[in-house]
């Protein structure tokens, strides 16, 4: 008998495992908003750098590498880290932690010209960091969901979860049944796990901010690399090519409670300040702003596999900034635990990303 799966989510989390599951077990996906990839998961950044998060993340996004590259998915970009003179030992760290080679400021602002001479005491670049076509991604996997027979179902907010037997049964838009919930519901993880009477694991979102100017001094960005403030407590904050425009993130990590974001002006400004600090060109206009949740474990690694306590109940969760970089490879290690199958993933990394990390007895 074919098993009914319910994915509470629509971002790239949940409908990426949907194609994957979809082949082995009837799929129906709720997302609460009107339409799919709402909420972080349309307000990305894009990018895809494998040595990206904490090593069980790389695991992660080395292995999601190969499907990002033949679905024609990346498109080069390079990333350019910047720091000011006091900054050196923050511009090594992040150097050794990101795989960067050192320049001289004259190799660096000959791919940026609008570098500030004044400021930019060092620079280091890395060739392999990608633009990531976050959009033709999440289209890509509904139509193969889709496809396989999977139903995704828009403002369809879950309103209760009962375990009746060994069926769920939930409270939506309408009334759904299944074997099997897949939580992978964002910055609603937690919440979908206590509807359930599934122990919190203690995800926390985290609010980032985003400011869309016009390009600098008129220049033409399509080819500057991504740039980046090295982590130190001055604050981070990075800017990047958007079809001819500018964004600039504070990259801030504001903890909040699970809500549609918006930017915080103030965040924003100290962002923009401190970007405006390393470039000749002034920021004149703000042409929007928005701000997304990137929700985390404790333990800042995704959270992946059944539930300790609760066998129907599997997690997908916890995916930070790395989500898209990393759902090929996470929806792929759902599919093959609900399957039976072994994990293409190494059996460490399986256990780092499993939901028992966080039981007491483990």
């Amino acid at each position: 008998m074919t098993r009914r799966v319910l994915i509470i989510g629509g971002g790239i989390a949940g409908i990426s495992a949907a194609a994957c599951i979809s082949p082995d077990a009837e799929v129906t996906v709720l997302e609460s908003e009107n339409a799919i990839g709402y909420h972080a998961t349309g307000r990305s950044a894009a990018a895809f750098l494998k040595d990206y998060g904490n090593d069980t993340v790389r695991a992660l996004n080395y292995a999601s590498a190969n499907y990002l590259e033949t679905h024609d998915l990346l498109s080069p970009r390079g990333m350019l880290l910047l720091a000011k003179p006091h900054q050196f030992d923050a511009f090594t760290a992040d150097c050794q932690e990101l795989g960067m080679t050192q320049l001289g400021f004259d190799e660096a602002r000959q791919m940026v010209p609008i570098l500030n001479a004044d400021t930019c005491a060092f620079a280091a670049y890395r060739e392999d960091v990608f633009d990531l076509d976050t959009d033709k991604m999440l289209q890509g996997f509904a139509k193969v969901a889709r496809q396989n027979g999977a139903v995704i179902r828009c403002n369809a907010k879950v309103n209760s979860i009962v375990r009746r037997g060994r069926v769920w049964s939930i409270e939506a838009e309408e009334a759904y049944e299944a074997d099997i919930i897949i939580n992978a519901a964002g910055a609603w993880a937690d919440q979908i796990a206590q509807m359930a009477g599934v122990s919190l694991l203690g995800f926390q979102p985290m609010r980032r901010s985003m400011a869309r100017i016009p390009a600098p001094g008129g220049h033409d960005v399509t080819k500057w690399p991504f740039l980046h403030g090295v982590h130190d407590e001055d604050g981070v904050w990075y800017a990047k090519n958007d079809a001819g425009k500018w964004l600039v993130s504070p990259s801030e990590e504001h903890p909040m409670d699970p809500f549609d974001a918006y930017a915080d002006d103030m965040v924003l400004a100290q962002g923009l300040a401190r970007y405006e600090q390393m470039v000749t060109e002034p920021v004149t206009r703000l042409e929007t702003s928005w701000a997304g949740l990137r929700t985390f474990a404790p333990d800042r690694a995704l959270v992946l596999g059944r539930d300790a306590t609760t066998p129907a109940f599997y997690w997908c969760a916890g995916q930070g900034g790395y989500g898209f970089q990393t759902a090929p490879a996470a929806s792929q290690l759902l599919a093959d635990l609900l399957a039976g199958r072994p994990p293409q993933l190494a059996a460490d990394v399986v256990e780092a990303l499993s939901p028992s990390r966080f039981s007491p007895s483990h």
